[in-house]
């Protein structure tokens, strides 16, 4: 992946924060650019230091910002973007893997080393890893010419069947209180789930976790644990 410019490290946080965001609306199918104030939420400033920031990034072309629309990347921004979350991914990899970390220990770790500005040594962590294609909460790693290839259909628990035969490969949610929530449960990638009602009132659902007796998930923890069918 071709990265022609270095950027700061504010700059950096702001084009994946705006990505992911963009992430998100694909998933709810929205069509519209990211908000100013959406993207404030995001990284936890004010609306005013983000327009100062979108810009500064409009100017070296890593974004469009419309007015009323909101922003969208360039494809430099994407690639920026991609290549961070690249970093990111492979760091938090290597962090489990072979240092023991917990899943739900290594985010801020990876967020501070996704920033380290050396080509040579994220290839060599790849290499080091063996190519690895997802990362510990079943995120994809973007290849090395940034192509992010998901690993097969998956979908949110929230949208599975009844009585169907389910595993668990990937969480949308990765903040260490919502890993740690999974922890308690008996939740990790792999987990083999079924769905044994779903509840209306609340849109929960009660599932049963490694055959185990039932359990209730609300709708929020449902909608950010992917799952794919067993054979």
């Amino acid at each position: 992946m071709k990265i022609t410019e270095a950027l700061s490290l504010t700059e950096e946080d702001y084009l994946k924060a705006i990505y992911h965001l963009e992430q998100d609306q694909i998933f709810k199918n929205e069509q519209q650019g990211v908000s100013t104030n959406d993207i404030a939420r995001k990284i936890d400033l004010s609306a005013a230091s983000v327009s100062d920031m979108i810009k500064k990034l409009a100017q070296k072309s890593l974004l469009h910002y419309v007015k009323y629309q909101g922003v969208t990347l360039t494809d430099e921004g994407r690639r920026h973007a991609i290549y961070l979350i690249r970093k990111h991914r492979l760091w938090e990899t290597f962090l489990v893997e072979k240092l023991r970390f917990a899943w739900d220990e290594v985010h801020e770790i990876a967020e501070q080393l996704e920033h380290i500005h050396s080509v040579a040594l994220v290839a060599r962590l790849d290499e080091f890893l063996g190519y690895p294609r997802f990362d510990p909460h079943g995120d994809p790693i973007p290849n090395e010419a940034g192509e992010i290839v998901e690993q097969h259909a998956r979908t949110s628990l929230r949208q599975a069947p009844i009585g169907q035969a389910l595993q668990v490969v990937a969480v949308r949610e990765n903040s260490p209180e919502f890993l740690q929530y999974l922890n308690r449960l008996g939740i990790n990638l792999d987990t083999r789930l079924e769905v044994l009602e779903h509840v209306a009132y609340d849109l929960s659902l009660r599932v049963s976790i490694e055959q185990s007796a039932a359990q209730t998930l609300t709708h929020e923890v449902a909608e950010n644990i992917f799952i794919t069918p067993i054979a």
